[in-house]
C-alpha cells in the first residue's frame, strides 16, 4: 500500500476511534442503579456569571452506591449547585446540608431501566452512524486517490480494508452496548 493509501486508513481510524470514545463517555451518564460521579457529569453551574462544569466547581464523591455527595470548593455557590442539578432533570432531588449537597440515587424500576437499556441503545446507533460517517469520507478519499493516479487494483484493497475497520468498529459498539444493557438490568 502506498503512504496515501496508508494515511488514509489510519485516518479513517483515527475517526472510527474518536466514535467509541464518545459512546464511551456517554454510556458514563447513562446510570445503571448504583451511584457515580459521572451522573452529574453535563451539569452546569452558573458560577460568578460562568457557567461552569460542576466538576469545576466542587468536589464528588460516591460513599456508598446509593448515594452522591457534592461538597462545593466555595461555600457561597453551593445554592447555584442546588440549583443546576434540579435544573439538569436527571430525576435527583439534592439536599443542601450547609456544606455539602447529597444527592440520594433511587433504585431503578424495571420501566426506568428498560427506558435505560432504550437509550444506550440509541447512542449505539448515533455511533454507528459516526463510524459509517468515517468509513464514506474514507471511501471518498480513496476514489480521490484512484483519480490522481493509484492503481485500481490497490485502490480496491483499500476500500475492502475501510470496510474490515468499518465492521470491526461496529461489532466493538454492539459489544459495548450488549454490557451496558446487561449493566442496567442487573438488579
Amino acid at each position: 500500500m502506498t503512504d496515501d493509501a496508508i494515511l488514509c486508513l489510519d485516518e479513517a481510524e483515527e475517526n472510527m476511534e474518536h466514535a467509541i470514545e464518545h459512546l464511551e463517555r456517554e454510556f458514563q451518564k447513562v446510570r445503571a442503579g448504583k451511584a457515580n460521579p459521572n451522573m452529574l457529569s453535563g451539569v452546569r453551574v452558573e458560577y460568578y456569571g460562568v457557567m461552569t462544569p460542576i466538576e469545576q466547581t466542587a468536589n464528588i464523591n460516591t460513599p456508598d452506591p446509593r448515594q452522591i455527595i457534592v461538597q462545593p470548593f466555595d461555600k457561597s455557590a453551593i445554592h447555584e449547585i442546588e440549583k443546576a442539578i434540579l435544573n439538569a432533570n436527571l430525576g435527583f432531588n439534592p439536599q443542601n446540608e450547609g456544606e455539602i449537597i447529597r444527592i440520594q440515587v433511587p433504585q431503578l424500576t424495571e420501566e426506568r431501566r428498560i427506558e435505560l437499556v432504550k437509550k444506550a441503545k440509541h447512542i449505539g446507533e448515533e455511533t454507528k452512524i459516526g463510524v459509517r460517517n468515517a468509513r464514506r469520507h474514507a471511501n471518498d478519499e480513496a476514489k480521490s486517490l484512484e483519480k490522481d493516479g493509484m492503481p485500481e487494483d490497490e485502490a480496491k484493497h483499500l476500500a475492502d480494508e475501510i470496510q474490515k475497520l468499518t465492521d470491526k468498529f461496529t461489532d466493538k459498539i454492539d459489544h459495548l452496548v450488549d454490557a451496558k444493557e446487561k449493566d442496567v438490568m442487573t438488579v
